[in-house]
């Protein structure tokens, strides 16, 4: 009989001298402590799971041992001793044994033990299981290991990891501490590499806490740890979108400094925010350090620059920039010109207009609306009136329909020139030409009599707009404006603006409020407070509605400091804050998880004489409860009655889910009865509480709250009602506990329908349950008597089919005939796909014509199943003549109709065919999308016609459709296929500029690519990168490698290469020994091939032809 020891750090500390990372020891001898004087250890076993002591002081005082002791019998320390064979097959089987295992030394030594698996399994869910039962127990120290083992595995680091380590460290706020927390971490033995803290600050800014963010950043720097580009970048657009310069480009500063080299997307980032903050200079000196560095600006950058330069004043300076980028690779798209064109426009250089127009026209970009109104109004304002109608004729000719924008321009334009019945007669057939006019179309007129002297007329006109409806006073225009700065319509919201102010009506502080709002909306903030100071110019007193708006506004956009200097200006401005102000304020504070300066601003509004209110209250109260201070929110909400509020339903709902998210549920039940003594639940209360009591198994409890709330005076159940209670329950509870829920609900009849199964058996069916699903379906309808709906039934059935059980899917769709429950579009749809799928065309037609018969009437999905079907099993001219059948009626085509047709003819060899249905589309107002590019590309391009696969690739981008993910990786492989590896480096090298998120496939196309040209080391190159970008290199991404290193005589690094891939957890299959086995056979090795051969049989890898041929011959 032997000892299995497995200790905690926190027991027998001083016991043992030596720790290491989760390794099987026999001890012969040790040094020990007076616990163990004079104790044989000579036959101990020892699994140890702290780590050496020489990576930190800390670290040093760590023993890694778990706290308990056992004896076992020989036959155990034998197989602690083959603990590699020990086999876990998920990361599901962990998380089961964890919560199955009540001990937490128990617990932690499986945990440990699986940890020293030879594969990763260990998944983010088991870890933070593992650091959850960890805290419980305050065992900090083993935190710190799981932590540890994390990094070092690469396993995710997520907000729930860190969350709970902060709770083990007693931080208290949540994530927003994460500064705060650093040093208490690495004191407590918790050191985070690089990943880590790159994960960190990616985590702190989509959190939207980027002042936290920057300040792990600078702790970084200091502890000489290097950022990712990609930190960098994320941290400049961060603080770009907040307007701080001055932080962005000392991060450029500092990037460099640290040896790393900026790429195209960060010093574009740096030129958009120079030039929206007016810097010119500044952002032309970071586009000439662009080209000293040998990194070229492309086209968003240049048009970054040139609306900068427009919005400045400086056109000279930005045609001098079209011009430059017209010579350059990096051709003008849309954007560019209509971005030009605009500006050119309101300066009035209309000469130069035309010359940017024939140079867009010539570069292949249709003129539409926007560009030919653009044209229209330079004309007018040049006073070329006859030349604008003209315009318009061209336009009307090439089918683009005038707007409202193009005929007001127009108008505008006659009245310039003094053509009153021109412009009478125009606005008189605005409404024949389907165009209403407007209150600024009216102001129009009104504005030319006034200026005329003409004030009868312009009397006439008001009345005539008031008998229309449009009343033309300050109450109409802020009426108009409304709408505007609801949507954020910026521009049409400004004409109204400077019409009000042209027709002689001035703007109020309602005016002036709603276009702050609408500047906020497209986040032109500094815009809105230039009106507040032209307000107070024009002798409008501001009102604290009004600066309330703008806090809100200021917050909203994250200029959290300027909200407070706007509340801090009120004085100066001689209004007192009202309780809408704090509120304003606790709620920016809630959005930044800001607790303590939340209580401070609560706690001081009495000394203002704004006693808070029950929406203060709540929002403070959301705001703890969101941010794990359930004890504090409880505390605060006792001195509600005290100041004159009552709580409400919403109080009583933020409590308990604050509750039920720290796992109290007993005493958010308690909180629900006491909300029932003075007032109703609601839905939301229900939605809150149900999922919590259900989770821990109170189904009796959970069946007579609903039941209650059912019964309610004044509650209307309906569907959706069900759905969304039984839907979020699922959320948090096993679905075999919500389905006992489920069915007390229906045997008691307070649930009537079958809305509480639809959403079981949709999420059965998403995970792979589609028989249970099917069996929880019979029970529900025959057993306990719920009249299934259709869409029950076409729930069941989609899910049937995707699990491959159709037989029984075709006896449900039978048995909804039988019991007079008609299939509509989407039931044949989906049988008619499910023939299509399994080749039964025969089958398909039948079942379209007996869906037409019974009265339901095919959709375009239809008809895209159909012809997807026949395109599939080699019937493509059935297909064509099934299209045409369909054309020839009332039928519109989408793009997945014409993609299965186009990509049937590209596979027959018919590419001139599919050519004619690629140009065919528009003929029938369909517009080619990506996906159908895609398809044409890779089309023509498997086939070796590398030029017109290259050519409708740039056809997207001139016709306004950006190219994906798959287009690119589509015209990359190609190019790989054929060899033209440069062409393929340079499309790559678009795509990572593009702002498109790479995959692993792509990368490893070219890293396949290069390794077989014998470029090994770019190859690799770009391996790194890809990890580098947070991307695990997969089975595919390590063959090609050790296959590309083999052949070029690498033979020591494809062994390397093996080695990593399963230390990631990777299953090495037959092609990874046929690669590894060509290697030490091409490097006269023999003996090692063989080696490979033996270890791949004993793996249990069959071997292949290409096995046998990659072996040596062997005597």
């Amino acid at each position: 009989m032997g000892l299995l020891i497995v200790c905690s750090s926190t027991m027998y500390r001083s016991s043992f001298s030596y720790t290491s990372a989760f390794t099987e020891t026999r001890i012969s001898s040790s040094s020990h402590s007076e616990t163990l004087k004079g104790t044989s250890c000579r036959n101990l076993k020892v699994w140890t799971c702290g780590y050496m002591g020489n990576r930190s002081k800390v670290r040093r005082k760590r023993m890694g041992l778990c706290g308990f002791v056992m004896k076992i019998p020989k036959e155990g320390v034998a197989l602690a001793k083959e603990k590699n064979k020990v086999v876990v097959k998920s990361a599901e089987e962990v998380i089961r044994v964890l919560k199955s295992t009540m001990d937490p030394n128990g617990a932690f030594s499986y945990f440990m033990l699986v940890a020293g698996l030879p594969s990763v399994v260990h998944t983010t869910e088991t870890c933070n299981y593992m650091l959850e039962v960890l805290l419980t127990y305050r065992r900090v120290e083993d935190m710190a290991v799981v932590f540890d083992f994390m990094q070092k595995k690469i396993v995710n680091r997520n907000l729930n990891t860190y969350l709970a380590i902060f709770k083990g460290l007693y931080i208290r706020g949540g994530i927003r501490q994460t500064p705060l927390a650093l040093e208490k971490m690495r004191k407590a033995g918790f050191v985070l590499n690089a990943y880590s803290y790159n994960g960190l600050i990616h985590l702190l800014i989509q959190s939207g806490l980027c002042r936290e963010a920057l300040e792990v950043y600078k702790r970084m720097v200091v502890e000489g740890i290097k950022p990712s580009l990609k930190t960098y970048s994320a941290l400049m657009v961060a603080f770009g979108k907040r307007r701080d310069t001055q932080t962005v480009m000392d991060l450029l500063e500092e990037l460099e400094s640290l040896g790393l080299r900026p790429n195209i997307y960060t010093f574009t980032i740096c030129i958009r925010v120079l030039g929206r903050a007016g810097k010119i200079d500044e952002a032309y000196g970071v586009l000439k350090k662009m080209d000293d560095e040998g990194c070229g600006p492309d086209v968003i950058t240049y048009t970054v620059l040139i609306d900068a330069l427009c919005n400045a004043g400086r056109l000279d300076n930005a045609k001098a920039l079209f011009v430059k980028m017209k010579a350059s690779s990096h051709k003008p798209d849309r954007v560019t010109y209509i971005t030009l064109l605009d500006k050119l426009s309101d300066r009035g250089e209309l000469e130069t207009v035309k010359e940017i127009w024939g140079e867009m026209e010539a570069d292949g970009y249709a003129p539409d609306v926007v560009t030919f109104t653009i044209l229209i109004d330079a004309l007018c304002k040049a006073g070329n009136v006859d030349k604008a109608f003209d315009t318009l004729g061209v336009m009307k000719d090439k089918g683009i329909s005038p707007n409202l924008h193009t005929y007001n321009t127009l108008i505008g334009g006659l009245l310039r020139a003094n053509r009153l019945d021109e412009a009478l007669k125009l606005f008189g057939n605005m409404e024949s030409l389907g165009v209403m006019p407007t209150a600024y179309t009216y102001i129009l007129f009104i504005d030319y009599y006034g200026k005329s002297g003409d004030s009868v007329k312009a009397i006439d006109t008001f009345e005539n707009m008031k008998s229309r409806g449009i009343v033309p006073n300050i109450v109409a225009c802020n009426a108009s404006l409304y709408g505007l700065a609801e949507t954020g319509r910026l521009q049409e919201a400004k004409n109204i603006f400077n019409g009000l102010k042209l027709s002689g009506l001035a703007p109020d502080s309602v005016t002036y409020n709603l276009m702050m709002r609408c500047y906020s909306k497209v986040g032109q903030v500094d815009e809105a407070i230039k009106l507040l100071s032209e307000m107070v110019k024009e002798g409008c007193e501001p009102d604290v509605i009004m600066v309330n708006s703008l806090i809100d506004m200021l917050y909203k956009t994250n200029r959290v400091d300027e909200a407070w200097k706007m509340f801090y200006g009120m004085e100066g401005m001689k209004l007192p804050p009202t309780v809408v102000t704090f509120n304003t304020l606790l709620a920016g504070l809630r959005k930044e998880g800001k607790v303590q300066k939340a209580i401070e601003v609560f706690e001081t509004m009495t000394e203002h004489g704004c006693p808070p209110n029950t929406v203060t209250f709540n929002t403070i109260l959301d705001c703890l409860c969101k941010n794990d201070e359930v004890a504090l929110a409880l505390e605060l909400l006792c001195k509600m009655s005290t100041m004159n509020c009552r709580p409400d339903v919403f109080t009583y709902n933020t409590i308990i889910y604050g509750l039920i998210r720290e796992n109290k549920v007993n005493d958010a039940f308690w909180f629900f009865h006491q909300m029932k003594k003075s007032m109703y639940p609601d839905r939301v209360t229900m939605f809150t509480i149900i999922p919590g009591v259900v989770k821990i198994g109170r189904i009796d409890d959970a069946f007579r709250i609903v039941k209650c709330f059912v019964y309610q005076v004044g509650v209307c159940i309906d569907g959706p009602f069900w759905e969304d209670l039984i839907g979020g329950t699922l959320i948090e509870a096993e679905s075999d506990t919500v389905i006992l829920l489920a069915e007390k609900l229906v045997s008691s009849k307070v649930c009537l329908d079958d809305s509480v199964l639809i959403p079981l058996m949709k999420v059965l069916c998403k995970c792979n349950r589609a028989l249970h699903a099917e069996y929880l379906f019979a029970k529900f309808t025959r057993t306990l008597g719920i009249k299934p709906t259709l869409e029950s039934y076409n729930c069941l059935i989609e899910g049937l089919l995707r699990a491959h059980v159709s037989e029984k899917a075709w006896d449900l769709f039978n048995e909804m005939k039988r019991v007079g429950c008609a299939p509509d579009a989407f039931t044949y749809n989906l049988l008619l796909d499910a023939h299509g799928k399994s080749g039964k065309i025969t089958e398909l037609f039948g079942l379209y014509e007996e869906m037409c018969s019974k009265g339901c009437k095919p959709n375009t999905v239809t008809y895209n199943v159909v012809i997807s079907s026949l395109v599939k099993f080699n019937s493509v001219d059935k297909a064509i003549d099934f299209y045409y059948d369909l054309v020839s009626g009332d039928f519109s085509p989408s793009p997945c109709t014409y993609g299965p047709l186009i990509d049937g003819l590209l596979k027959s060899g018919r590419q001139e065919e599919a050519m004619l249905f690629f140009e065919e589309m528009a003929e029938y107002g369909c517009k080619p999308n990506c996906a159908i590019f895609n398809i044409l590309i890779n089309g023509f391009g498997k086939t070796g016609d590398l030029e017109t696969a290259c050519m409708l690739f740039k056809r997207m981008a001139k016709e306004g459709i950006r190219p994906d993910l798959k287009s690119y990786t589509i015209l990359v492989d190609c190019l790989c296929l054929e060899g033209e590896i440069d062409d393929a480096l340079y499309y790559f090298e678009e795509l990572k500029l593009s702002g498109l998120n790479l995959d692993s496939v792509c990368y490893n196309l070219m890293i396949n690519a290069l390794g077989r040209s014998q470029r090994v080391e770019e190859a690799l190159s770009l391996y790194d990168e890809m990890q580098s970008r947070g991307m695990c290199p997969d089975l595919y991404t390590y063959n090609s490698l050790i296959l590309s290193l083999g052949i070029a005589g690498m033979v020591e690094q494809a062994g390397s290469m093996y080695e990593e891939l399963q230390l990631k957890g990777l299953e090495p299959d037959v092609f990874t020994y046929n690669a590894l086995i060509r290697a030490y056979s091409m490097s006269g090795n023999p003996d090692h091939a063989y080696a490979v051969y033996k270890k791949m049989m004993v793996g249990g890898c069959n071997p292949n032809v290409g096995t046998f041929a990659q072996l040596p011959n062997k005597t």
